[in-house]
């Protein structure tokens, strides 16, 4: 039985190394070397008065990967920004949203994360998702930094720009990369929401950051084949590869299956998580070809397709937004039930 057994596993191996699957899985019992870390259960954005709220709740992941959530009261878009630390180099993905006064957090978390090394300065590179106000509305502010424990390396939000710095010859289907010391992230253009979306995936710590692209929310859509083409793109690209989660910049969905916040809304009390496995890749690109070319909005489980264009929000959708804007800002020092 032994030798039977030891000849189908070996069977299977060869079978699973033929096709490369085996390289998205890892070896028990601890699951290899990834760095993992932990989420929050819960959001101060889903907290029901201002006053309590701070301009950004940073969120430790792991000692080298933090996640900052804009305040809900600055900007409801409320986005994520990312801050990753390698043995050389620290690296910052967006730079937020209007109103959001990123500096002072920024430089506190850096400083702590100094002091908790026994070090006294980190070069950090401030990149991006892509190039909509929401995620670089921070850049002049950074830029206008003066902090020699972290000279800062700016990367405008542009293709040029975003080639020279990565190693890309051929956009949008070469690879690129940057090392901040021991620390390999990869960029994968996906433009289709944006001319110059792009994704990074952390090796260290598995994690796709993706962006608009694929979040628990309402996935704008402004060029359809070039998002159905960046889609599967990032599909090919973690094929084979270990996905610990795909982490997005928004989380405009709620707890229940095909229910989002209306857009406009600051209080989200019963959000949907943040992370999204690969599998949610899988769906949205079946959901795209469902279209056969032509772009439809679309509620998935936690998320939705919507294409942007003339007809992005009907004249009643607008009207509504500016008095749904209106209620929640009224209620911003008190969303608690009376």
């Amino acid at each position: 039985m032994f030798r039977v057994a030891l000849a189908a596993t070996a069977l299977t191996v060869a079978l699973s190394l033929s096709s490369g699957s085996v390289l998205a899985q890892l070896p028990q019992p601890n699951g290899g070397t990834i760095e993992r870390g932990t989420l929050p259960s819960h959001w101060l954005s889903q907290e029901p008065k201002c006053m309590e709220i701070p301009e950004w709740q940073v969120h430790e992941y792991n000692p080298n990967l933090y996640i900052l959530r804009q305040s809900p009261c600055t900007d409801f878009e409320k986005p994520f920004i990312y801050l990753l630390f390698g043995k050389d180099k620290a690296l910052l993905m967006d730079t937020g949203s209007r109103n959001g006064n990123l500096a002072p957090t920024l430089q506190v978390t850096v400083k702590n994360w100094l002091a908790r090394n026994g070090r006294t300065s980190i070069p950090l590179i401030v990149v991006h998702s892509h190039e909509h106000e929401d995620h670089i509305w921070g850049d002049k502010e950074l830029q206008a930094m003066n902090n020699p424990a972290m000279p800062v390396t700016f990367i405008p939000s542009e293709i040029e720009a975003t080639k020279r710095f990565y190693g890309i010859e051929h956009w949008p289907t070469d690879i690129g990369h940057v090392d901040l010391g021991d620390r390999i992230i990869d960029l994968i253009p996906i433009p289709g929401h944006s001319a110059v979306s792009v994704a990074l995936y952390d090796r260290n710590t598995a994690i796709l950051l993706a962006g608009d692209t694929v979040y628990p929310g309402r996935l704008y859509i402004a060029d359809f084949s070039a998002f159905q083409a960046s889609v599967e793109r990032l599909i090919e690209f973690t094929a084979g590869k270990p996905v610990a989660q795909i982490l997005g910049n928004h989380i405009e969905q709620t707890s229940t299956p095909y229910l989002d916040y209306p857009v406009g809304t600051m209080y989200q009390p019963n959000e949907h998580e943040l992370a999204l496995s690969r599998g949610a890749l899988l769906e949205l690109k079946d959901a795209l070809l469902s279209m056969h070319g032509t772009p439809k909005r679309l509620a998935l489980r936690d998320l939705s397709v919507w294409p942007v264009g003339p007809n992005f929000m009907s004249p009643a959708e607008k009207a509504q937004f500016k008095i749904h804007e209106k209620e929640e800002k009224d209620k911003m020092w008190n969303h608690a039930p009376q």
